[in-house]
């Protein structure tokens, strides 16, 4: 039988490895929560800069998704889309136009380099170069968005183009009639099949967005299709027939917009959820910057969301449509 002494002495020892293991959850708790408040503070002290833009020359520039201030774009033709690449904004719209800008605030009509008179709807940059896409298989490039030179011969199509992509060393558009190109240079196109034999009448893709190892493009009838390369696509289920338009990634999740405020989200690109927002109108164009996302749409309709699940409109500051929107951590 142990003695009282040494019983009090073992009662003594484990309270004291006790009080040290709770210490030591203690210290680990605070760090995280260190950790948690520095990242925060980092996502939104950004100096970053969102600019979306629409009909008649419409852009508008923010740091924050919220407040925005009215820009002179020098053009009265629609503009379609927008993005940032090579410490350049480029915006594109119709009749050929482009517009450039070094910090969104000044803008600068490059519409006699573009070389064409189509209608341009999607814009993008990879592989140092800028790519951008319209009516009847239009594709132009430029490494600099001042000089653009005209591959639509090599495009091998006379559909018309909606939005273009890059990633992974590849650049993809999509458009009329589910045509899907890729690209791994922006010179040399391939068309890919992209499921068009599975429908009597083949549907539109009208937005496409990369993240790691997954192109993920939208359409007509809430259409959705992916791929991890770019060449082999399957259909995905949205959980909407309404027409989808415009699908960014961020943050961990694809977000992706359309007719009468439909959004929807999905964490892997497979597996789709519906959130939509009510409104009568379009939503045409989303990204993701400094801690929030931003859709925009008809009529100067914007809504924000930090998670986007949970959506908050917000004051309009113009009535005219808006195409798409993008955001530079510049």
């Amino acid at each position: 039988m142990l003695s009282k002494p040494s019983i009090e002495n073992q009662v003594r020892y484990i309270l004291i490895i006790f009080s040290v293991f709770l210490f030591s959850l203690t210290v680990i708790s605070c760090k995280s929560s260190d950790d948690d408040l520095t990242s925060s503070t980092s996502s939104t002290s950004s100096t970053g800069l969102f600019v979306k833009v629409g009909n008649s020359g419409t852009i508008f520039t923010s740091s924050d998704g919220t407040s925005w201030d009215n820009r002179i774009s020098d053009t009265t033709n629609n503009l379609s889309g927008v993005t940032y690449g090579n410490s350049t904004f480029v915006a594109v719209g119709g009749s050929g136009t482009i517009l450039t800008s070094s910090d969104g605030t000044s803008w600068t009509n490059k519409r006699t380099s573009s070389g064409t008179t189509n209608n341009l709807y999607g814009v993008t940059y990879g592989n140092s170069t800028f790519v951008t896409v319209g009516d009847n298989g239009t594709i132009l490039t430029s490494s600099d968005g001042t000089s653009w030179t005209n591959k639509r011969t090599s495009s091998g199509t006379s559909e018309h183009l909606y939005e273009v992509t890059y990633g992974n060393g590849l650049f993809v558009t999509v458009g009329e009639n589910a045509t899907i190109l890729t690209s791994s240079d922006g010179t040399t196109w391939t068309e890919r099949d992209g499921l068009r034999s599975k429908w009597a009448i083949p549907k539109y893709l009208k937005g496409v967005t990369y993240r790691k190892k997954l192109f993920v493009t939208v359409g007509r009838n809430g259409l959705i299709l992916n791929s991890p390369d770019g060449t082999t696509w399957t259909e995905r289920k949205s959980g909407t027939k309404y027409n989808l338009v415009g699908i960014t990634y961020a943050n961990g999740l694809f977000v992706g917009v359309g007719k009468n405020g439909q959004i929807v989200t999905s964490f892997d690109g497979n597996w789709w959820v519906k959130r939509t927002y009510v409104l009568p109108t379009w939503l045409n164009g989303v990204t993701y910057g400094n801690g929030t996302f931003v859709t925009v749409g008809d009529n100067g309709i914007m809504l924000t969301s930090s998670d986007g699940i949970s959506w908050t409109k917000r004051t309009s500051v113009t009535t005219n449509s808006l195409s798409a929107v993008t955001y530079s951590n510049h």
